[in-house]
């Protein structure tokens, strides 16, 4: 059997990177921070342009109606640019969660706008406690006490609340559940909101492992200029053993990656622990990561001028959003000491 990513995915991947790392540069994160709304309209119709804010709109609707399989390896690359943007979250998340909705209104509605670049729709979750981007949003879908809900952002109180992550931008949402549109209740409510988790979770997970991989980028370059004795500091063994300790880890937390898109992507049994065995990986591997190179940088790395901190305050931010490690770990916990869990060759892979 091949379970390595097809030549179109990769060729798709790469001329996405392409476009994000011209594009999404540390100055233009910088410049955005100092923006009211902390977004680029300009940066998501170029994005809508690419098909991107589409693609796992189903076809019928306008998008390219494509997986979390094929979404997973680009969602890697929004991580590396740590992406000022929810395209993450509107291709893991809300589109996903109208699609499975099963309701036509909403379906009509709103997944051309999304499709086509006219909209943007956030899900907040109780298992957030902040809702990201509610000010840009024309529909917010939100769960209160186990049920989920249309609502209109012009209708809802929002809150903004400070990140450590610059770039995020958090509110506490308070609505009238009288004057929002019920979705979903129940048994109906718990599967759409447990999608949207995984969903989430996933996205995260991915992006995490793409700022692992660029924070290791910066620090091998610096590294590299960096010298000491006359030689650059990254011929140091001890500097090496830093950079091979993320290394290895970011490779192994991979495969685990585009294995919970697959159970996503198949509705499998063990969905919930793939999900949130690679959670715990990546953003391990990106905590790492930003320890790691902070200490090659020595003091440098702490200041606010060195492009470090960008990434290294997305990958700690991401290490406590769609459920925190004790969450995730309480889930493989639950999976793997169950009385009938069905572990090893030919069932956990």
């Amino acid at each position: 059997m091949d379970f390595t990513f097809s030549e179109d995915q990769l060729l798709f991947q790469e001329s996405v990177k392409d476009f994000l790392v011209n594009e999404i540069t540390p100055e233009k994160i910088r410049e955005l921070w100092e923006t009211d709304s902390g977004r680029s309209p300009e940066l998501w119709a170029q994005l809508a342009e690419l098909g991107l804010t589409g693609i796992t709109v189903p076809e019928d609707f306008g998008g390219l109606g494509m997986n979390a399989l094929d979404f997973v390896l680009l969602a890697q690359e929004c991580g590396y640019v740590a992406l000022p943007s929810p395209l993450v979250h509107t291709a893991m998340v809300a589109v996903p969660l109208i699609v499975s909705s099963g309701n036509d209104s909403l379906q009509q509605t709103w997944l051309p706008k999304i499709a086509a670049g006219e909209a943007v729709v956030m899900v907040g979750l109780e298992q957030n406690v902040f809702v990201e981007d509610a000010h840009i949003a024309d529909l917010m879908i939100l769960e209160k006490a186990g049920v989920l809900y249309a609502v209109d952002p012009k209708s809802a109180t929002l809150r903004a609340n400070e990140s450590v992550d610059p770039s995020r931008k958090l509110f506490a949402v308070e609505f009238d559940e009288a004057a929002a549109e019920k979705l979903a209740e129940g048994e109906s409510a718990r599967q759409l909101i447990a999608g949207a988790l995984n969903g989430g979770a996933l996205g995260t997970a991915a992006e995490a492992l793409g700022l692992a991989q660029r924070m290791v980028d910066i620090s091998v370059q610096y590294t590299s200029e960096r010298k000491q004795f006359g030689v650059a500091i990254g011929t140091f063994q001890a500097v090496k053993h830093h950079m091979a300790n993320i290394a290895y880890r970011l490779e192994y937390a991979k495969a685990p990656a585009a294995r919970a898109a697959y159970a996503i992507d198949h509705a499998q049994d063990n969905v919930d622990m793939a999900v949130s065995h690679v959670k715990l990986a990546a953003c391990e591997v990106a905590n790492l990561a930003a320890k790691n190179c902070i200490q090659v940088h020595g003091a440098m790395g702490y200041t606010w001028e060195v492009d470090l901190h960008i990434y290294m305050k997305r990958a700690w931010a991401y290490a406590n959003t769609w459920g925190d490690a004790a969450f995730h770990k309480q889930r493989v916990a639950d999976y793997v000491l169950a009385g009938d869990a069905k572990l090893g060759a030919g069932n956990t892979f």
